[in-house]
């Protein structure tokens, strides 16, 4: 049955890795796949938790005969809930900051970067919104961004070539952004709600190689470009009939909902509770505001539309089912004893960080970059030990850092590899192949420097301590 499990997961991370084939929706093949191998992991429950948990269940029988209930209780309340746990912090973290996204722009507060693009000179646009994209995605998500900018740059440049090669440095700018910092991207939401790194040090770590991997192909990408880009007339956009703050009160929004999320490192790093709390108390306190600062709206209708964030669209719903299939498929693989071997395998044959890394790139570049990188984290788990120490695997080691950074680089490689990607190629009808010969092989070439200036600053540390 460990098998059989093993073998579905295996075919369903081939659907998702060919989804631009076979047009199968990877959130509905990973929720498909998570579900059917706990019914089967259930099903054969007594051998899974003999082998696996054989102290924890005589424990929590008391004496008690086993009987097949008894072994399904067991692995309901002690060993399912514990991955849903691990799976809902993250999707409700995504939830609370894609609401304060929902908020600040239903209410203008992001109208003022539209007026950044009124410009021809294509060398000054393209580093606006590469600029801008990468700040967004550091503070929020890099999908919620990545959506935001590709809908403002369509909206501005007529041609569709110039829209697909900035719409290629926006990809990158938000990869790249978000990756970051732990609250950027969700891949590094796995790490930080684990505990493998703590938000300063992360950051000070790939600060470098994520600028490397994101000034460098931008840089190559706006040589194709020509001097001057076909834009349209960018207007401010008409908001009388469902907000009336001016641009002070829209500033106070912008400082509490973006100034909030700076906010969340601190709060977890105080009180050791889930981030996801954090953002909710950010997205409470912004809720409030902008209640008091649109009470007074003359078209009521207006003001309920405007009072209920309209977060849950279609794509976001999508991302957060695939986040909650993914984390449960890859927690029934580990409860097998799958990954257990697949990590000694590892340990005995690889043993080294950077090849790990350049694997999980490539992994990475075909498959979508929060599959991967949960993949790779569920490996090992996080030691204190002088083994695991020289390993990486201790807090804020450096595994994670290189599976980090190398999935998100490597997602910008073909543009499947991530949502940000993806959210490009269906917006603009893009093939993967012209995405690699255009941008995708200047990415990769960004990747490997950004992943070399890793390695360099970590050889540095280790000589100076």
């Amino acid at each position: 049955m460990a098998l059989i499990i093993v073998i579905i997961a295996l075919l369903g991370f081939l659907l998702i890795a060919t989804e631009k084939v076979t047009n199968i929706n990877k959130a509905a093949v990973a929720v498909f796949a998570g579900t059917l191998c706990w019914v089967l992991y259930i099903c054969y429950g007594a051998d899974f938790v003999s082998s696996q948990h054989s102290s924890e269940y005589t424990d929590f029988l008391s004496g008690a005969v086993p009987t097949s209930v008894a072994v399904k209780q067991f692995i309901a309340s002690n060993i399912f809930l514990k991955y849903v746990g691990r799976a809902a912090e993250i999707v409700l973290y995504l939830l609370a900051t894609m609401t304060i996204v929902e908020v600040l722009n239903n209410n203008g507060c992001f109208d003022f970067l539209k007026q950044l693009l009124r410009t021809r000179n294509s060398r000054k646009m393209l580093w606006m919104l590469a600029l801008i994209t990468f700040i967004l995605s550091a503070n929020l998500d890099n999908l919620t961004s990545t959506v935001m900018m590709l809908t403002m740059m369509h909206g501005v440049v007529q041609n569709r070539r110039q829209r697909m090669l900035l719409g290629s440095v926006i990809v990158i700018s938000a990869n790249m952004g978000g990756a970051l910092t732990v609250i950027g991207d969700p891949t590094n939401l796995i790490i930080w709600n684990k505990n493998a790194v703590s938000a300063t040090n992360y950051s000070l770590a790939v600060a470098m190689p994520c600028l490397m991997a994101w000034v460098l192909p931008t840089w190559w990408i706006g040589r194709a470009l020509p001097e001057r880009v076909d834009t349209g007339w960018i207007v401010m956009p008409y908001r009388g009939d469902d907000t009336r703050l001016n641009v002070w009160q829209r500033l106070l929004m912008l400082i509490v909902g973006i100034g909030g999320l700076w906010f969340i490192p601190t709060f977890h790093d105080i009180t050791k509770l889930s981030p996801f709390l954090g953002a909710f108390c950010v997205l409470s306190i912004l809720w409030i505001v902008n209640e008091i600062f649109n009470r007074r709206l003359d078209n009521v209708d207006k003001m309920i539309q405007n009072r209920i964030p309209r977060v849950l669209q279609y794509g976001v719903i999508q991302m957060m089912l695939f986040i909650v299939g993914i984390m449960l498929l890859l927690g029934v693989v580990k409860e097998t004893g799958a990954i257990s071997w697949l990590a000694a395998w590892c340990n005995a044959n690889i043993h080294n960080v950077w090849i790990m890394g350049i694997i999980a790139g490539a992994v990475s570049s075909v498959l979508d970059n929060v599959a991967t990188a949960a993949s790779f984290f569920t490996l090992y788990d996080v030691s204190a030990s002088v083994q695991s120490a020289a390993a990486g695997l201790a807090q804020n080691g450096i595994y994670w850092k290189v599976i980090a950074f190398s999935v998100v680089a490597g997602g910008n490689i073909l543009g499947i590899g991530s949502l940000a990607g993806l959210s490009l190629l269906k917006m603009e009808h893009m093939h993967v192949g012209w995405f690699f010969r255009n941008v995708g092989w200047k990415a990769l070439v960004g990747a490997l420097a950004g992943l070399g200036t890793l390695y360099l600053t970590d050889w540095c540390y280790s000589v100076w301590v």
